[in-house]
C-alpha cells in the first residue's frame, strides 16, 4: 500500500509558513486558516501529471485541509512584503497568503512555484488529451473522497531530515543569540570591573585629598598665628632699628644693627615661603573638589552599567525560556506527527478499499 502511495504523488519542496485566506466578503481583509505555522508543500502526482500545494491543519484528533490547490500555468506567487507571499486560486475562488519567518524562505517558496507553474505548463502542452481524461475521471468520481485520499501524505513530507534541519536551524539561531547577549554580559562585566577599580582608586584618592586638607587647614591656622607672631616681631625689630638709627650710636649698635638686619630678612623669607605653601595647599583644595567630581561620575557610570548588565542578564533568561519553549515545541510536533502519520495509514488503507469497492459498483 505505501509504496504504491508514494509512486503515484510525491513531495519535491517544503517550507513552513502562516496560512491566510482573503475574507470572501471584503475580499481586503486575511483570515488566519492556522494559529501556528504549518508545512505547506508542493507535491507531483505522477499518474495525473499534476502538481499541487497541499498544507494540512487541526488537532492531533482531527486534521484538516488548509491549501489543496491544484497549479495551473496561470497563477502567479506575488511577494507583497519581504516575508509574506499570495496567490489566487480560480478552482477555490480564494486567495492564499502565506507569511515565512525569513525572507530567504519567502525567496525560495517563490522560485519553487516559478518551476513548478512552468512545469505544470510543459505537462499541460504535452499530454492534453491525458490531462482531459483525467479531469474527466475527477468530475466522475467524488470530489471529497479525491481530496482527502489525496491530502494525508502531506504529513510525510517533512521527513526525518527535513524535521532535523528545521530544528537544528532553530537551536542555531537561538544559541547564537545567547552567545552574543552572553558576549555582551561578559564585556558590561569588564567594564563594571573597570570602573569599580577606578572608582575605588578615587575614593583612596579623595580620602588621601581629605586627610590632606584637614592637615593643612589645621597647619593653615598654626601658620596664621605664628605669621602674626613673626609680624609682630617684625615690627619690633623694626622700631629698635629706627630707634638705634636715631642714636645715631656706633660700635656694639652698628652689630646688633647688622643682627637684626639679618633677623629681619629671615623672617621675611619665612613669610613668603609660608604664603606659597598657603597658596599650594589653595590649588589642592581645588584639586579635591575636582576629584569629587570625577567620583560623582564614576559612581554614574557604574550605576548604569549594573542597569544594563541586569537587562542583558533578563534577556538570557528570556532566551534561555524560549530555547526551553522551541525544544518542548519541537518534541511535541514529533510526536504529533508520529501519531497522524500512523492514523493517516490507517486511513488511507481504508479508503483505498472504499475507492475499490466504488469502481466495482461502478463497473457494474
Amino acid at each position: 500500500m505505501f509504496p504504491h502511495h508514494r509512486e503515484r504523488e510525491q513531495p519535491i519542496f517544503s517550507a513552513r509558513a502562516h496560512v491566510f485566506q482573503i475574507d470572501p466578503a471584503t475580499k481586503r481583509n486575511w483570515i488566519p486558516a492556522s494559529k501556528h505555522a504549518v508545512t505547506v508543500s508542493f507535491f507531483y502526482d505522477a499518474n495525473r501529471n499534476v502538481y499541487r500545494i497541499i498544507s494540512v491543519g487541526g488537532t492531533k484528533v482531527r486534521k484538516m485541509a488548509i491549501i489543496n490547490c491544484t497549479v495551473t500555468p496561470s497563477m502567479t506567487f506575488t511577494k507583497t512584503s519581504q516575508k509574506f507571499g499570495q496567490w489566487a486560486d480560480s478552482r477555490a475562488n480564494t486567495v492564499y497568503g502565506l507569511g515565512f519567518a525569513t525572507e530567504q524562505q519567502l525567496h525560495q517558496f517563490s522560485e519553487k512555484f516559478k518551476e513548478v507553474k512552468d512545469a505544470a505548463r510543459l505537462a499541460r502542452e504535452k499530454s492534453q488529451d491525458k490531462e482531459l481524461a483525467n479531469t474527466a475521471l475527477s468530475i466522475a468520481a467524488p470530489q471529497d473522497l479525491s481530496d482527502e485520499l489525496q491530502s494525508p501524505p502531506v504529513m510525510c513530507v517533512n521527513g526525518p531530515e527535513d524535521k532535523l534541519f528545521r530544528s537544528q536551524s532553530a537551536d542555531i539561531t537561538l544559541s547564537s543569540e545567547k552567545e552574543r547577549i552572553k558576549k555582551m554580559l561578559s564585556e558590561g562585566s569588564i567594564c563594571e570591573m573597570n570602573l569599580e577599580a577606578e572608582l575605588f582608586t578615587l575614593q583612596d584618592s579623595n580620602s588621601k585629598l581629605v586627610a590632606a586638607l584637614h592637615e593643612a587647614n589645621a597647619n593653615v591656622e598654626q601658620w596664621k598665628k605664628q605669621l602674626a607672631a613673626y609680624q609682630e616681631e617684625t615690627d619690633r625689630l623694626r622700631e629698635q632699628v629706627a630707634e638705634l638709627e636715631a642714636h645715631g650710636g656706633q660700635g656694639p649698635s652698628d652689630l646688633l644693627k647688622d643682627e637684626l638686619t639679618q633677623s629681619l630678612e629671615e623672617l621675611e623669607a619665612l613669610l613668603k615661603a609660608k604664603d606659597e605653601e598657603i597658596h599650594i595647599l589653595q590649588n589642592k583644595k581645588a584639586e579635591y573638589h575636582d576629584m569629587e567630581h570625577d567620583r560623582d561620575e564614576a559612581i554614574h557610570r557604574l550605576r548604569e552599567t549594573e542597569m544594563r548588565n541586569a537587562e542583558l542578564e533578563r534577556r538570557i533568561q528570556n532566551t534561555e525560556q524560549n530555547l526551553n519553549n522551541s525544544l518542548e515545541e519541537r518534541d511535541r510536533m514529533d510526536s504529533e506527527i508520529q501519531r497522524a502519520i500512523e492514523i493517516l495509514d490507517i486511513k488511507i488503507f481504508d479508503l483505498n478499499d472504499l475507492r475499490q469497492s466504488l469502481v466495482k459498483l461502478i463497473d457494474k
